[in-house]
């Protein structure tokens, strides 16, 4: 039961777009399209998984027992990089037009600040290694469902009559708010 108000609880109250603003640039940049938007956010899942699966043994069996405790940024953000060019190397061999689509937004994976922050917040909640899975599973996961909520929101606002000083940038960060305040009906629901 615990696993699955984690997995909630990462995917619906502690989104960490909509919520905690993490991840905003390719949340902005790539939920133009429903494609690139659930192509990144399959990437980014990824990407978040496969680091907490790495950086939790890391942290739990050298850092902490060394004292190096400091280091876990730097490499964190190390392991997320390997995982991002695999992943870069995977779409551009396999799928072509994701890889195109995607752009600059994919190398971009590595600097994003969800899914550091995912690895660590899983060592700050003190998450063992099944919790930190299902809470980086959970984070990814809502952070496709953010984009592909706005991804929808995005193309309405796109095809809507505005007035021409809020179109283009005010109006998707208007429509931005709009479903981050739409998130906070959660806030509260498994705590």
């Amino acid at each position: 039961m615990t696993l699955i108000v984690i997995l909630l609880n990462a995917i619906l109250v502690d989104n960490f777009v909509l919520s905690k603003f993490m991840g905003i640039c390719p949340f902005l940049g790539v939920s133009k399209k429903l494609d690139s938007a659930v192509g990144m956010g399959a990437a980014v899942t990824f990407v978040m998984v496969c680091a907490t699966l790495c950086t939790y043994p890391i942290y739990t069996f050298i850092l902490a027992p060394m004292g190096l405790e400091y280091l876990k940024t730097i490499a964190f953000i190390l392991i997320i990089a390997l995982f991002v060019q695999l992943v870069e190397m995977v779409l551009k061999k396999k799928v072509q037009s994701l890889y195109n689509a995607l752009g600059v937004y994919l190398p971009l994976i590595t600097t994003n600040c969800a899914v550091l922050g995912v690895t660590i917040l899983n060592i700050d909640k003190g998450f063992g290694l099944a919790e930190s899975l299902v809470n980086s599973l959970g984070g990814g996961l809502g952070f496709t469902l953010a984009l592909v909520i706005f991804s929808g929101v995005r193309s309405r606002v796109n095809n809507a009559d505005v007035p021409e000083m809020f179109k283009g940038v005010p109006a998707t960060l208007i429509a931005a708010s709009i479903v981050s305040l739409s998130f906070m009906g959660f806030s509260g629901l498994f705590g």
